[in-house]
């Protein structure tokens, strides 16, 4: 006999929406605003809001970067709520605000294509999931390309035509206010200019000028505290003699947008009396020859740092850096101090960075002396005759001479010892030696050891 079951209709479903984002970018490059940005923004919003099929994912925004470089901070956020199923389809303008490196946008566009997300390219009318997609972004990605090196282009002739005719493309310096037309000088801040020439001049550090103009209360033209590399760019600005130096940098090309030092690579110019100056040329060269003694003398330059003939000719075989010197006491109540030479790396980061062995400097004279043939350390003759000395390993003493002449010497660490007060000496040399009193001597120096651990 026949069973019939019935099987009821389904009720219908309400079609999932479609989680749709939109990217926007405007490039500083050809003038846009704020407002053409915030229009972008309100129409994305408004068109996805309206379809009652989608739903609005949001707009993601970049402003102020080109079309060629990977910092754009909401098109990588925009990737990762990718990644994370947070969209389904992203409306862009035209390729050339989505990308106009072509091997990039293939890249993104196959990458959102293996997610199961669409883009849509306005302009072009492109789908980036309908079929022969990738021949047609090729082509279209290329002449974006194009257009993006020929405008670079245009503009790199137009700046250096400028450069050609003594005209800067540059307008923010402390010291001066650009009217439209030309330079002028700012008062205030051109005293703070003379004040930062004249300190160097009588010896002081950036560092020292750092803090003073901190302490006056002075501020750069960011509204921040003047860092002292700041200051040592002051003190190499040409600008404030009047003259300017055309073409320090250039851009490296239109894909990485790369700012490079030019070294040589393309011609410079140098401009005279361009406009008001506030340190004379003589005042200039003279900083100029004792920025080049300081950068030769390196920390011996600065007076107000304590240094000894060690410092700087410590080097570590194992990272390159420069030993420190450091001391303690002996005891609370001795002045005597106990000195030792650690890798900066070491010191700074820790013993699972720089596994390089800590150097008293009693070794280091002592050994000194030995190389150089004296019976006793002398300063003088270690300065005029060792360049540096590279701690090898555990026990070995690299010496490198002025004349080219290199000598190994094997040490052994005494650090232990060497830091030891008399009245441990004296103990532990009775214990040695059997004496019967040593049993109380020793459990003070025992006693002391513990301490020094802590």
């Amino acid at each position: 006999m026949r069973k019939i079951k019935k099987i009821e209709a389904k009720l219908p479903t309400l079609p999932t929406r479609k989680k749709v984002a939109a990217y926007a970018r405007i490039s500083i490059e050809k003038g846009r605003t704020f407002h053409s940005m915030s229009a972008q923004i309100s129409y994305y919003s408004s068109y996805i809001q309206k379809n009652k099929e989608w739903e609005y994912a949001g707009v993601y925004a970049d402003e102020g970067v080109t079309g060629t470089t990977d910092n754009r901070a909401e098109f990588q956020r925009m990737i990762n709520d990718c990644k994370e199923g947070k969209i389904d389809i992203i409306l862009t303008k035209s390729i050339s605000r989505f990308a106009r490196n072509t091997v990039d946008l293939l890249e993104t566009v196959r990458y959102f294509k293996e997610l199961g997300i669409e883009v849509r390219f306005e302009k072009e009318n492109i789908n980036s999931l309908s079929d022969d997609v990738e021949l047609m972004l090729t082509l279209l990605a290329s002449f974006s390309q194009e257009e993006s090196r020929s405008i670079s282009e245009n503009v790199k002739w137009a700046i250096r035509k400028g450069f050609q005719k003594g005209i800067t493309n540059s307008f923010n310096i402390y010291g001066y206010h650009w009217d439209g037309k030309q330079f002028n000088i700012v008062p205030e801040e051109a005293e703070v200019i003379r004040l930062i020439y004249e300190n160097f001049l009588n010896g002081y550090s950036a560092e020292h000028t750092e803090k003073q103009l901190k302490e006056m209360g002075i501020k750069s033209y960011t509204g921040i505290d003047f860092p002292a590399s700041s200051i040592r760019a002051i003190l190499r600005q040409e600008r404030y003699t009047g003259n300017i130096l055309l073409q320090k940098t250039y851009v490296e090309n239109h894909i990485t947008k790369r700012t490079k030092i030019n070294r040589g690579e393309l011609p410079m110019y140098y401009a005279e009396n361009t406009h008001p100056s506030i340190i004379d040329q003589e005042t200039f060269d003279k900083v100029q020859v004792e920025l080049a003694r300081r950068r030769e003398l390196g920390v011996f330059a600065n007076w107000s740092i304590k240094t000894t003939c060690f410092t700087s000719r410590i080097k570590c075989d194992n990272c390159g850096c420069s030993y420190r010197r450091s001391g303690k006491r002996q005891r609370k109540d001795s002045s005597e101090v106990y000195y030792i030479w650690t890798c900066r790396t070491k010191s700074e980061k820790g013993i699972s960075e720089c596994q390089s062995k800590d150097v008293p400097e009693k070794m280091l004279q002592k050994y000194s002396a030995e190389v150089l043939g004296l019976e006793e350390f002398d300063e003088e003759v270690f300065l005029e005759e060792i360049e540096k000395i590279v701690v090898k390993g555990q026990d070995e003493l690299i010496f490198h001479f002025h004349d080219g002449q290199i000598l190994t010497q094997k040490w052994k660490s005494t650090a232990r010892t060497d830091c030891w007060s008399e009245e441990r000496r004296e103990a532990w040399g009775e214990y040695q030696t059997g004496n019967k009193h040593a049993v109380g001597h020793k459990g003070r120096w025992l006693k002391d050891d513990k301490g020094d651990s802590n």
